[in-house]
């Protein structure tokens, strides 16, 4: 039975203005993941990675900082800097499928190089200051690669081990490789956490059944095209139109407080909306007026055409991507 819920870290999307708004308007999660940092050649904390970690430490919002490298010596100077500053544990990505991050051999390209990958752990959990959690993908090209990478997990004491069951060239489409999680289940030996296409209730519910031991989910893309699903899911209500447009008033108020601007604050509303927009029946024609929309005025004026015309579901419609 599921009995912890994680939000997912959307890089561009779940950073630390949309947290402290979702947490008071929402809520409904037991975790927070930061989207990753990657440690500078120089192990110097930048100024946006510094302000996204204390953030979360000011909120009190119980959140776990994210790390993205293939170097052992980067990842433990990463847990040094998160432990200073008070979290309890750190996570390791190696789900990222952006062709950009693979290409460098990290996030979920660092799944293609399974030996070095055993040498990176045995020299993490050799000195690391923090217990280390993980979230990745089952291979890189094929599901078959998950059976060499779960053998290396199985090694280590992974204090959960966060599984999106598709591969890298996959990003976010087509159908998930369920039996490869059930693998990971049979065998034992790491908690577990399920990861991947959670937009509603009842699909929640399917993963209980299906895998009764698991005993926790993480939800990214589902959580933002319904903010109320992690809600839901503790049995309380969805959301009313009335409460979502207090959401994106407040969230694009704190936008426009945190960059003193209202263009990038708009730009950043129309990255939530391009999942939030699945929540309103037959929104395919302002959403895409809305995603090319040329200032903020023209958005503001679309949201407010959404929010007005358009039928609130009980769930998201469509594919999220």
């Amino acid at each position: 039975m599921i009995r912890r819920v994680d939000l997912a870290p959307l890089e561009g999307i779940t950073k630390g203005v949309f947290r402290r708004v979702w947490a008071r308007r929402f809520g409904g999660v037991d975790r927070y993941f930061i989207p990753f940092f990657s440690p500078t050649p120089h192990h110097i904390l930048t100024p946006r990675d510094r302000r996204e970690l204390e953030m979360d430490r000011r909120e009190g919002l119980p959140s776990v900082p994210q790390v993205m490298t293939c170097r052992a010596e980067d990842f433990l100077w990463g847990a040094r800097v998160v432990a200073e500053m008070g979290y309890p544990e750190v996570n390791l990505n190696l789900g990222c499928p952006s062709g950009t991050v693979t290409a460098k051999g990290k996030g979920a390209g660092f799944l293609a190089r399974p030996e070095e990958l055993d040498r990176f752990f045995d020299a993490v959990f050799a000195a690391s200051p923090l217990p280390v959690s993980v979230k990745t993908r089952i291979g890189v090209k094929e599901p078959e690669e998950f059976e060499t990478l779960l053998e290396i997990y199985r090694r280590y004491p992974i204090t959960c081990l966060t599984i999106h069951p598709r591969v890298a060239k996959e990003k976010y489409r087509g159908p998930l490789h369920l039996q490869e999680f059930a693998c990971a289940v049979e065998q034992g030996g790491v908690p577990l956490c399920y990861n991947g296409d959670l937009r509603t209730v009842e699909e929640v519910r399917a993963v209980e059944i299906r895998f009764p031991t698991v005993e926790a989910v993480m939800i990214g893309r589902g959580a933002v095209a319904d903010p109320a699903l992690p809600r839901k899911l503790r049995g309380g209500p969805g959301a009313t139109r009335e409460e979502l447009a207090g959401f994106l008033q407040e969230l694009y108020q704190s936008y426009q407080d945190f960059y003193g601007q209202r263009e990038p604050a708009a730009q950043r509303m129309k990255e939530v909306w391009f999942y939030l927009i699945h929540l309103f029946a037959g929104g395919e024609r302002l959403g895409r007026e809305l995603r090319r929309s040329q200032g903020a005025g023209e958005y503001e004026r679309l949201e407010g055409r959404i929010l007005a015309e358009l039928p609130l579901g009980d769930h998201p419609e469509g594919e999220l991507v």
